[in-house]
């Protein structure tokens, strides 16, 4: 990964509450995984999202940048969360209000 493409994520992470790196975007989500990530995080609040599939640099360094295989991905408050699976149970949960409100379990 180049140090302008992690800066890029440094930014994105840095000066957003919420992130999610996904497939498409927040108006036409291209896989369902990424479409239920976004639904769930857009009932918290406004989420900022990067289409990885507009660019490839992106779509594998941000695989290298969180250490995780899968898209998509999830930050909040400046911290990595995981994909949409672990953001469901966090949903199921009720640690994901928690979470977004800087109250992590």
């Amino acid at each position: 990964m180049t140090p302008e493409l992690k800066a890029r994520f440094d930014e994105a992470v840095r000066n957003n509450k919420i992130v999610l790196f996904m497939k498409g975007n927040a108006m036409f989500p291209q896989c369902g995984f990424s479409a239920r990530a976004l639904q769930i995080l857009q009932q918290h609040g406004q989420v900022h999202t990067v289409d990885v599939l507009a660019d490839p640099e992106v779509r594998q360094g941000i695989k290298e940048y969180s250490n995780w295989p899968t898209i998509p991905q999830v930050f909040i408050n400046g911290k990595f969360v995981g994909g949409s699976d672990i953001l469901m149970e966090l949903e199921e949960r009720g640690e994901l209000a928690e979470m977004i409100a800087g109250k992590a379990p």
